[in-house]
């Protein structure tokens, strides 16, 4: 299975993005394609606080075109939303502490960590931070 990050998510969503058209065109044809994709919930969820993030955007999204947008993507028959689960602490910690992260950075960890538990074969992503996860293979879609 092919995994999202939150990353190609804001670009997919977000007219003014120079990325806008090549990341939508990316997530439309996982979307019609009946081969499982999937997006972690923690994605869903970072990418409603980045669209709607008055600090990043002069206009940014309304809640309920964020809101919509993620309903867009939910209606895709192959779309698997991943969860974490209470077992998923552990191993999260373990990569962070071998990925040596630190802050903020606790949150690719998440991704890269739900990716991992649920099988994800690739990770589609345009943040080179997340090639410290090893165990993760990840691919920029855009290049």
């Amino acid at each position: 299975m092919i995994a999202i990050d939150t990353n190609l998510l804001v670009h997919a969503h977000r007219q003014v993005s120079s990325l806008h058209e090549e990341a939508k065109d990316c997530i439309v044809n996982l979307a019609e394609n009946p081969a499982p994709w999937g997006i972690c919930f923690h994605s869903m969820v970072e990418f409603y606080s980045v669209v709607t993030n008055t600090r990043i955007w002069d206009i940014p999204s309304t809640p309920l075109e964020a809101k919509d947008q993620i309903d867009a993507w939910r209606e895709s028959p192959s779309l698997q939303i991943l969860t974490d689960s209470a077992g998923d602490l552990e191993l999260l910690i373990e990569l962070a502490t071998q990925a040596k992260v630190q802050g903020a950075m606790i949150h690719d960890a998440r991704i890269a960590n739900c990716c991992i538990a649920h099988g994800v074969r690739e990770l589609w992503t345009i943040d080179r931070d997340f090639s410290r996860f090893k165990k993760l293979k990840t691919k920029n879609p855009l290049v």
